[in-house]
């Protein structure tokens, strides 16, 4: 039988911590979503109706994350380390000097809600519109029935583990995954994403090689990433 899971008002997940598994009290009602930090929970056999649901439930607390697969019908639900934000910032901090080095506009988002209706529900922690801006400016919203996608999403993991695949309904051109000091590119080929050792959007900048150190030195120096990367 499938779970109601808005009716539940508390559900107990797993967490890792320092490689040990714990129990952790995750609170899922009518009127509020609470995660601890660094939690990340898989709700299985779950709908379209169900995911949105939880969407209006959180409103506007959009630091805890919420993912849809209608092909595994699963809901993903997470709540990130202080740690990531911090990352999220300083990719896109590097990507938005790289894209005004080249010479290039943009429009950012993060955090953002991007659905493809009853297919799919995620939440990049950013993205950016380059080739396709002058289509979503001045939108409040995007919709991915009439609008592009982004040219570019970014997912920084610390706690929680995002696959390529995830975002193949979404069809955006350009994936990073940022995970444990490694910078990981997927380009969409239309199907299905495939791993790059370069990016389409810098194709004359190694972001691979580079980029991971000074998110890493953003830790030591909080400025001196920028000014090095700018130098």
């Amino acid at each position: 039988m499938r779970s109601i899971i808005i009716l539940r008002s508390k559900i107990l997940g797993l967490k890792e911590l320092r490689g040990k598994q714990i129990i952790v009290l995750v609170n899922i009602s009518q009127d509020i979503i609470n995660l601890p930090p660094g939690t990340d929970v898989t709700l299985r056999h779950q709908t379209w109706v169900d995911y949105e649901k939880l969407i209006r439930i959180r409103k506007d607390h959009t630091a805890i994350k919420i993912y849809f697969d209608i092909k595994t019908e699963e809901i993903r639900i997470m709540s990130p380390l202080p740690g990531h934000g911090k990352r999220v910032d300083t990719l896109s901090d590097l990507v938005k000097l790289l894209l005004h080095q080249q010479g290039q506009d943009w429009e950012s988002f993060h955090p953002i809600t991007l659905k493809r209706f009853e297919e799919a529900g995620l939440e990049p922690d950013a993205c950016f519109y380059i080739q396709n801006r002058a289509a979503i400016l001045g939108k409040e919203r995007i919709d991915l029935a009439t609008d592009p996608p982004p040219d570019l999403a970014i997912e920084v993991d610390l706690t929680s583990s995002t696959q390529a695949e995830d975002y193949q309904a979404l069809k955006i051109p350009e994936l990073w995954i940022y995970h444990q000091g490694q910078l990981s590119i997927y380009l969409f080929d239309g199907e299905q994403y495939n791993e790059s050792i370069n990016s389409l959007i810098f194709s004359q900048i190694p972001v691979k090689q580079i980029l991971p150190e000074y998110v890493e030195l953003a830790w030591i120096s909080p400025k001196k990433h920028i000014r090095e990367v700018s130098e």
